[in-house]
């Protein structure tokens, strides 16, 4: 013979459940949030953050920046950092070559965006800026389309007028992700070079 199970009992239990599922919710919304937002606060090692200068040609001033979208990093990197780890600092007034590599197995490309907002915050990153550069795509397709796995490819631009910039990928979702890094143009720089 079956005993009915009383409604208080029912209750007690659904609000258990509701309780769990909410806890669940809130957990999982604050470590999206805390790993797809960059960090606020500088974390060093006793060595310090890395400064790697860059080389430059003199004859144009032309400052190379090399970067790489690593297979040995998260899928969303360059040189293995992500959610703008690195900034890159240039001397305004001069030309930027900008050398970009693909070793993860989906297609990436490196766009450069004259930044409004402070992170990347739209799928198309022409909403968060303007774009002044597109390595590894085109003006109508750097949503969708970049280098295969393998690939480089290297554009030019300048002279980069003083303020800051992103290096980032153009395609649906990516930078968002985390795959972009700073870029500073400043008349106070007179070497150019990397932290990272």
């Amino acid at each position: 013979m079956d005993k009915a199970v009383s409604p208080m009992f029912s209750y007690v239990v659904a609000f258990i459940v509701a309780v769990v599922v909410l806890s669940a919710a809130i957990i999982s919304i604050y470590q999206f949030h805390t790993l797809s937002s960059p960090s606020t606060t500088n974390t060093t090692t006793s060595s310090g953050p890395t400064k790697i200068t860059l080389p430059v040609i003199s004859s144009n001033k032309t400052v190379v920046i090399s970067l790489v979208a690593l297979s040995s990093a998260s899928t969303f990197n360059l040189n293995g950092t992500s959610f703008g780890q690195m900034t890159i600092y240039v001397p305004a007034g001069y030309n930027l070559e900008v050398k970009f590599t693909n070793q993860e197995s989906l297609q990436h490309n490196l766009i450069l965006v004259m930044n409004n907002t402070a992170t990347p915050n739209a799928a198309d990153l022409a909403s968060d800026g303007k774009i002044l550069l597109y390595v590894g795509t085109t003006s109508s397709a750097y949503t969708l389309q970049g280098l295969s796995s393998g690939q480089t490819a290297v554009g030019v631009y300048g002279p980069i007028a003083p303020g800051t910039y992103w290096l980032a990928c153009g395609i649906s979702g990516h930078a968002e992700s985390g795959m972009w890094v700073n870029l500073v143009a400043s008349q106070n720089v007179t070497t150019p070079y990397a932290v990272e």
